[in-house]
C-alpha cells in the first residue's frame, strides 16, 4: 500500500502506520477506492476488490474514464464514462453523495456511491477518495414491492441489511430479525415493543421522523430516504439510512411504508477518516493549511463585526533544514511533534494552531479586546511565551538541541484584510524577525512595533524602577472655604533614567494591566504613612488629611486589609488622617467582598473618599452600603461652572445628595474664580484645583506650607 495516500492523515501522529490505516479499512463493510489526480485507481480495499475482482484487475479494468467497467444509472441505462463520480468529482471539484449506480456483471449488483476530492496544499486535487456501500439487496426490496406484498415480505427475510415493513392505517410492524441484530436484541422484542422504531430512536430526531413521515404519508411520493439514529442494547447509538417505497391506496393515501435499514457506523468512520486526510497534518495531527484558511475565512468577518481585535503569530524555526540535514529527518519529524506539543500548551484553549507545511506553523489568537494598543501588547505577551517555550532545548538523537524560532505578528480587526493578505504580511514580518537577528518577534506594521517595544520596554522599566523606588510623591493641597489648609491628595510620579518625569498617564494604566499596580501601590501607601507620621508631630500639620489612589485591582487582593494595618503599625501614622480615594470601578466587582473590606479598615479609622462622583456605577445603593467619608466631584462638571446650567445642577444634585447622607465633598479641577465662588456659594467646604495649589514634591509641600501657616 503507498503511504503517501494517508501522509496527510492525523492517525501517523498517535502512533498509527500506514498499515494500520490498510487493516482497519479492509475491516469495514464499506468497499474504498482511491483515484489519482489522473483518474486511474490506486488503491483499494478488501471490500472494494472483491467488489471489483481483485487488486490487479481492479486497476487495469476500472480507470475512471476508459468504459472498460460501464456503470449503470439507477434506472439501469448505461452511465457515460463523463458521469461516474469520479469524473464528476475531478470536473467539478465537489463531493458526490449517495449516487445509485449500478455493476454489470452475471447479475446487476447495485451500489450507493458517495466521492471525496482530497485537496493538497496548492488547493489542488490530488486523489479522489469513493465509498461504494451495496445496496443490491435494496433494490430487490423495491422491485419486489412493485409485484407483491408477499413478495417483498420474503425479500425482507433474506435481506443482509435491516428489512421492516410498517401498515401505517393498523400501526403494525414487521421486524426482520437483522433489524434486532443491528441494535444488539434478540427478535423477541417484536412481541414486547412493536414500536420500536420510535421507542429506540434519538430523542433529538424523533421530532425531525415524525414530521417526515406525516409529510411522506400526505405526499404522492413513492419512495423515501432518512437518516436517523437508534438505540444499542449496550446504550450507544447507531447510524442508520433507511430507504424505501410507499404503497399508496387507490386514492393516493399512504398505506404502507416498506425498506431496509443500513448501519452507517462503518461507512460514517471512513467519512471521518477521509475529513482528516484532507483537513489535518499527519505527523503533528494540527489543522493544515485548508483547514486554517477556512477558519480564517470565519473568524476575520466575526471579529470585524464585533469590533474585537485579534492577530495571527507566523512561527518558522531557525536553521531547520541545517538540523534535518546534520541529525537525520527522524530528528527532524520529532523536533516537529515537540514544537506542537508546545504550541498546544502554551496559548490557551480558545486559540487556533496549524502547521502550514515543513517548519511553519501559525497561531490566532481572538477576542483580544477593542482597543488595539492593549491588543498589540496582549500579542506581544503571547509571543514571548511562545519564544521562550519553542526556544528551551529538545532532547533529539539524544542529546540536547537548540531550535529557536522566528515570529511575525499581524493583527486584524476592522482593516478588512482578506485571509491571503493576511498571511502574507504575517510572513513578511516572520522575515523581518530573521533578517533582525532571529529568536525574535516582529510586527508587520512598523508604528504597531514601535509601540510593542515601547510598552514592554516601559514595563521592564516600571518593575525596576519599583524595585529600585524610583518614584516621586507630589501632593496637591485642599483647603477649606477660608483658604486654610485641610488635606492634601498624593499623586506619583516616575522620575526615568532617560525619559524624565513620567506622567501617571502613561504608566498606571499599564501597572494595572500586568499586576504592577499591587506592588507599586504599597509602596506609594508606605510613603504617604510614613509622610503623615511626620506630620503628626507638626502642630501646623497634624490636622491635614493625606488622599491617596487605591485601584479596584489592589481592594480586591486578599491581603489588602492587612496589608494597609500593618504599614500603620510600622509607620505610626493617625488613621484617621488616612483617605482611601476609591474611583466607582469598584461597585463593577464583587461588593459584598469591597464592603467587607472597607468596613475592617473602617472600624480601626481609615476614611473612604468616592472619588470621579457620578462619571461611572453611582447609586444610591451604594452610597448607603458604603463606610465613605467623603465624595469628590470629578472635574468633568466643575469645568462648566458656573454658565453650564447641567453642570450647575449636577453639583446642586450632588452637594444636596451629600448633607442628606452626611458627606463631605471635595470639588477638583478648578481653576477660575468664578468656579470657585459658584461652588462656595452652593455650600462645598472642601475646594482642590491649580488655582488654589499645584502639584509639589511633598518635601516642598511640607515645607512651603510650615512657612505660610500661622
Amino acid at each position: 500500500m503507498d503511504s503517501g495516500i494517508f501522509e496527510a492523515h492525523g492517525f501517523l501522529s498517535t502512533g498509527w502506520t500506514p498499515r494500520d490505516v490498510e487493516v482497519l479499512l479492509d475491516h469495514i463493510p464499506t468497499a474504498v477506492v482511491v483515484h489519482g489526480a489522473d483518474s486511474r485507481a490506486v488503491y483499494a480495499n478488501y471490500c472494494a476488490r472483491s467488489l471489483f475482482g481483485g487488486a490487479i484487475e481492479l486497476l487495469r479494468k476500472y480507470p475512471a474514464d476508459s468504459g472498460a467497467v460501464p456503470l449503470l444509472h439507477a434506472d439501469g441505462s448505461a452511465q457515460p464514462p463523463g458521469d461516474n463520480p469520479v469524473s464528476c468529482v475531478l470536473r467539478t471539484g465537489r463531493a458526490v453523495h449517495d449516487m445509485v449506480v449500478g455493476l454489470p456483471g452475471l447479475s446487476i449488483r447495485w451500489l450507493i456511491c458517495n466521492a471525496y476530492p482530497l485537496v493538497g496544499a496548492d488547493g489542488c486535487i490530488q486523489k479522489v477518495a469513493v465509498c461504494f456501500t451495496e445496496c443490491t439487496n435494496l433494490k430487490r426490496v423495491e422491485e419486489a414491492l412493485l409485484k407483491s406484498e408477499e413478495r417483498l415480505r420474503l425479500a425482507m427475510l433474506g435481506s443482509t441489511d435491516a428489512p421492516w415493513d410498517w401498515d401505517v392505517d393498523s400501526g403494525l410492524v414487521h421486524y426482520s430479525e437483522r433489524w434486532w441484530n443491528m441494535l444488539g436484541f434478540a427478535p423477541s422484542h417484536v412481541e414486547r415493543d412493536p414500536v420500536a422504531w420510535r421507542t429506540q430512536m434519538h430523542p433529538d430526531d424523533m421530532p425531525r421522523v415524525d414530521a417526515f413521515v406525516d409529510a411522506l404519508v400526505a405526499s404522492n411520493d413513492t419512495t423515501y430516504s432518512l437518516e436517523f439514529r437508534l438505540r444499542h442494547c449496550d446504550g450507544h447509538y447507531v447510524p442508520v439510512l433507511s430507504r424505501g417505497f410507499v404503497l399508496r391506496d387507490g386514492i393516493g393515501k399512504g398505506v404502507r411504508i416498506a425498506g431496509t435499514n443500513t448501519d452507517l457506523t462503518a461507512a460514517k468512520h471512513a467519512e471521518r477518516l477521509i475529513h482528516e486526510l484532507a483537513y489535518f497534518d499527519y505527523l503533528t495531527g494540527l489543522p493544515n493549511r485548508r483547514l486554517l484558511v477556512d477558519e480564517l475565512s470565519r473568524i476575520l468577518p466575526r471579529c470585524a463585526r464585533n469590533g474585537q481585535w485579534g492577530a495571527l503569530l507566523f512561527i518558522d524555526l531557525d536553521d531547520f533544514k541545517l538540523l534535518n540535514d546534520t541529525l537525520g529527518h527522524d530528528a527532524g519529524d520529532a523536533l516537529l511533534r515537540e514544537v506542537a506539543v508546545r504550541l498546544r500548551t502554551t496559548v490557551r484553549a480558545s486559540d487556533h494552531l496549524a502547521r502550514l507545511g515543513g517548519d511553519e506553523f501559525v497561531v490566532i489568537l481572538e477576542e483580544l479586546g477593542t482597543c488595539e494598543a492593549e491588543a498589540v501588547l496582549e500579542a506581544r505577551m503571547v509571543g514571548d511565551k511562545l519564544l521562550k517555550a519553542l526556544g528551551r532545548p529538545h532532547a533529539l538523537s539524544d542529546r540536547p538541541s537548540v531550535s529557536t524560532p522566528s515570529i511575525g505578528v499581524v493583527m486584524f480587526g476592522d482593516n478588512a484584510l482578506s485571509v491571503e493578505q493576511l498571511l502574507r504580511q504575517a510572513d513578511l514580518a516572520m522575515y523581518r524577525a530573521k533578517v533582525e537577528g532571529r529568536n525574535t518577534l516582529r510586527f508587520f506594521d512598523p508604528t504597531m512595533q514601535a509601540a510593542a517595544e515601547r510598552q514592554i520596554e516601559l514595563k521592564n522599566d516600571l518593575h525596576d524602577a519599583i524595585v529600585g523606588r524610583c518614584f516621586e510623591l507630589y501632593c496637591q493641597p485642599q483647603l477649606g472655604v477660608d483658604g486654610r489648609l485641610a488635606g492634601a491628595e498624593v499623586l506619583l510620579r516616575w522620575r526615568h533614567a532617560t525619559r524624565g518625569l513620567v506622567s501617571p498617564d502613561e504608566f498606571i494604566g499599564l501597572a494595572e494591566s500586568t499586576g504592577l499596580i499591587i506592588p507599586l501601590g504599597e509602596m506609594v501607601l508606605s510613603e504617604s504613612c510614613r509622610a503623615l507620621a511626620r506630620w503628626a508631630t507638626d502642630p501646623l500639620l497634624r490636622e491635614v488629611t493625606l488622599a491617596v489612589n487605591v485601584s479596584a485591582q489592589q481592594l480586591r487582593d486578599p491581603g489588602f486589609v492587612e496589608q494597609i494595618l500593618a504599614i500603620l503599625i510600622a509607620t505610626g501614622a493617625p488613621p484617621q488622617q488616612l483617605f482611601l480615594e476609591l474611583t466607582e470601578s469598584i461597585f463593577a466587582h464583587d461588593l459584598d467582598e469591597a464592603c467587607a473590606k472597607m468596613n475592617a479598615l473602617r472600624s480601626h479609622g481609615v476614611c473612604f473618599s468616592l472619588d470621579d462622583f457620578g462619571t461611572g456605577y453611582s447609586s444610591l445603593a451604594y452610597l448607603k452600603h458604603f463606610p465613605l467619608t467623603e465624595l469628590k466631584i470629578d472635574r468633568s462638571f466643575v469645568k462648566d461652572l458656573p454658565n453650564g446650567a447641567h453642570a450647575g445642577a449636577i453639583v446642586d444634585a450632588i452637594l444636596a445628595l451629600a448633607r442628606t447622607l452626611e458627606l463631605d465633598v471635595v470639588a477638583e479641577g478648578i481653576e477660575t474664580g468664578e468656579q470657585r465662588d459658584f461652588l462656595v456659594a452652593r455650600g462645598c467646604r472642601l475646594l482642590q484645583g491649580y488655582l488654589l495649589g499645584m502639584p509639589r514634591p511633598i518635601s516642598e509641600f511640607e515645607s512651603g506650607y510650615k512657612s505660610t501657616l500661622p
